[in-house]
């Protein structure tokens, strides 16, 4: 069984940064195709960026394009969201996964099977 803890997560000013950390147990995480996701309060979980086995295969949801990095360090076993100009629109609960099947990524919660705990964000206006 995989497991994922999420870390970095706080309160932050509009237009400030957090990164965000996924730390995945297990020896074969450089085999693994990574998520983020997030929700809000009363919104259903959404998709925000993956990224491939290669670090050159990344994907964003374009409510974040331009404002978000997703990174890996294969010797770390770690999955990093770099999140910049942040807004309060942006606030909720992030969510890390692996990518249970099919290709590198995908936008949709069923295509993904290990699931961390969850970290808060929180932007304030």
């Amino acid at each position: 069984q995989v497991q994922l803890v999420e870390s970095g997560g706080g309160l932050v000013q509009a237009g400030g940064s957090l990164r965000l950390s996924c730390a995945v147990s297990g020896r074969t995480f450089s085999m693994y195709n990574m998520g983020w996701f997030r929700q809000a309060p009363g919104r259903e979980r959404e998709f925000v960026a993956a990224i491939g086995r290669s670090v050159s295969s990344t994907y964003f949801a374009d409510s974040v394009k331009g404002r978000f990095t997703i990174s890996r360090d294969n010797a770390k076993n770690t999955v990093y969201l770099q999140m910049n100009s942040l807004k309060p629109e942006d606030t909720a609960v992030y969510y890390c996964a692996v990518k249970a099947r099919g290709s590198w990524y995908s936008t949709l919660e069923a295509d993904f099977g290990s699931w961390g705990q969850g970290t808060q964000v929180t932007v304030s206006s």
